[in-house]
């Protein structure tokens, strides 16, 4: 895993790379670049607003360190493997919903909910792990989706659809659960699923840069969220 040379570049992401292995399963090549917006960082945005050093590494020990507590518990993932120093991870092959689908787990008002629904509730107000998911398409900055339209739009079907949400709130709170034993609350996380055949698993990655975390009412940033998880 210490070259990508040699393998064949599939995809060019906003924070990896995906590269094709000759067994049939990929490298996720991890970047330092960040989602925001003029050199701010904010985990629900679709455009790189900054690079921070580190930024990579820091996501990739944190994904390592979810994705394997999820392995353990029996979760499907497509998690294989990973390589620190190379800032590398193995994964097996699955299929996106559609061009891609994101699915948001919120236990807070805050970010695009509370922006969208500020007239019906306070700021950071709970939330009872409410899920929304919205179409990957940054032309139109990722439009929430109902369930009744992806069932339409052929992307899931009601049952899919309803074993993504249900793995959504389970994963979320065993994320939320492992963040608050180091006194850190969990306000929103956004996840990605694919297809194996007919197993829906978890994809993609899970670090500080799909989160956003707070203690004591102070919001973490993705790189100290990896040192207070991991190293404290």
């Amino acid at each position: 895993m210490s070259s990508t040379e040699s393998m064949k570049l599939v995809y060019t992401g906003k924070t990896k790379n995906v590269y094709a292995l000759d067994n049939g399963n990929y490298l996720l090549k991890f970047k330092d670049d960040c989602t925001g917006a003029d050199g701010v960082f904010d985990p629900g945005m679709n455009t790189i607003g900054l690079t921070m050093e580190g930024a990579g590494r820091a996501g990739l020990r944190m994904t390592k360190f979810f994705f394997e507590i999820l392995n353990q518990k029996g979760i499907p993932t497509h998690y294989i493997d990973s390589d620190i120093d190379n800032v590398t991870m193995i994964v097996r092959p699955a299929k996106t919903f559609g061009k891609g689908l994101e699915v948001i787990c919120r236990f807070r008002a805050v970010g695009s909910f509370y922006r969208r629904y500020g007239d019906y509730i306070e700021e950071a107000a709970p939330l009872p792990a409410f899920v929304e998911t919205t179409l990957k398409d940054d032309d139109r900055e990722d439009p929430p989706i109902t369930k009744d339209a992806l069932e339409n739009l052929g992307i899931l079907t009601p049952d899919e659809y309803e074993k993504v949400k249900s793995l959504t709130q389970q994963i979320a709170t065993i994320i939320k659960e492992e963040l608050a034993k180091k006194n850190i609350e969990l306000y929103d996380i956004k996840f990605e699923f694919g297809r194996i055949g007919d197993e829906i698993i978890l994809i993609d990655e899970i670090s500080g840069g799909n989160m956003r975390a707070f203690r004591n009412g102070e919001y973490i940033m993705p790189l100290e969220l990896e040192r207070m998880v991991l190293d404290e």
